[in-house]
């Protein structure tokens, strides 16, 4: 069992536990973002891989049919979600495709820089999108955390052919567990994302600089609220949570890269759910020459001059207490994951500047 499947099962043994409260038996996780196309090619479409779930698993998906949020919301129009199964790794494909007809594509995402993240990266943002805009977004809903996310454009490879150019956006994955003080109902929630994992296995991952925002709302969110301009995004946007972190994944520390928000204290008393806003950016600095590690002169969490990079796209998230019911995984399955998940904890969660 890797470490993301691990984690994931972990958490939904750990519901199981709190089944019996009303707080955080379940929970439902809502996801939307901006992302922009820096593949160098124009992109005919965008594809989010959610591997561990079925398809009865996605309770949303922005711009889909039959949602009271029109489809023309984006682009594309309605995505499809196909499930796939290869031996023991299986999951959810939500496609964004353009239209081949008579040898040209009906719509596409120009490849280029976008450096003013938020409303515009919808054609309900208001600010100046249109054909020539080179981001987009899109956005889903599940029951429960997918063992793995891969986001990508599709571009052609061949008149008519699209093929997948990964994206360096981190997806947050949530956890659900008990307050430590037993006498609070309320739950504690922990978001985590996880910087890009290294193209080269001995080198160091791309570093990004990640800037975070959170709240907590005494309502439910819908996934059509997680856009910029919404009043709840827009909440969430007066609490700074982190004001700069540097992400990158060590080969030598597999946990490096990681980082956790609001763990510790339970969630407010009246929280109904959890918002965040997760803004990336590429680093832009000086790297090793030989391990590609990113040499940050003011440390990992404030960039220096030439060191913050364009705008790679941002995450709206949010949680739902009390949203969906979770698979229960069996005894056994909750023991390994228990004991795993401890040895798990051991090790170092992210990695820190080593320079002052």
């Amino acid at each position: 069992m890797d470490r993301f499947a691990l984690r994931a099962t972990a958490a939904a043994c750990l519901l199981a536990a709190l089944s019996s409260t009303a707080s955080a038996g379940v929970f439902g996780t809502l996801g939307n973002f901006d992302v922009v196309n820096d593949t160098g090619s124009t992109a005919y479409g965008f594809e989010i891989d959610l591997e561990g779930l079925h398809s009865s698993d996605i309770t949303d998906t922005f711009g889909g049919a039959g949602r009271g949020f029109p489809t023309s919301v984006e682009r594309y129009g309605a995505p499809s979600i196909t499930e796939y199964n290869n031996g023991s790794i299986f999951g959810v494909k939500v496609t964004y495709q353009a239209i081949y007809s008579g040898g040209s594509w009906s719509v596409g995402t120009p490849s280029g820089v976008f450096n003013t993240p938020g409303e515009s990266c919808w054609t309900g943002g208001n600010i100046g999108y249109g054909p020539s805009t080179p981001c987009d977004h899109f956005g889903v809903g599940t029951i429960g955390n997918p063992t793995g996310t891969t986001y990508s454009w599709l571009t052609e490879s061949s008149p008519g052919v699209l093929s997948n150019a990964k994206v360096n956006l981190p997806a947050p994955v949530w956890a659900v567990t008990p307050s430590p003080n037993p006498a609070v109902a309320q739950p504690v929630v922990v978001a985590q994302i996880q910087a890009p994992q290294p193209e080269v296995e001995a080198q160091f991952g791309t570093a990004v600089w990640v800037k975070v925002y959170t709240t907590e709302l005494e309502n439910k969110v819908e996934l059509e609220e997680l856009v910029g301009g919404n009043p709840k995004v827009k909440e969430a946007e007066n609490h700074t949570e982190i004001e700069w972190q540097l992400l990158q994944t060590d080969p030598g520390n597999p946990l490096a890269g990681q980082l956790e928000n609001g763990g510790g204290a339970a969630v407010g008393e009246k929280a109904q759910s959890i918002l965040r806003r997760y803004e990336f950016y590429n680093y832009s600095g000086a790297y090793d020459g030989e391990t590609h590690e990113a040499l940050p002169v003011l440390g990992d969490s404030h960039p220096g001059d030439g060191e913050l990079g364009s705008f790679i796209g941002a995450q709206n998230v949010a949680l739902n207490l009390d949203g969906n019911p979770v698979a229960v995984p069996e005894p056994e399955t909750c023991a390994l994951a228990g004991s795993g998940l401890a040895m798990v904890l051991l090790a170092v969660k992210r990695r820190r500047a080593k320079r002052a």
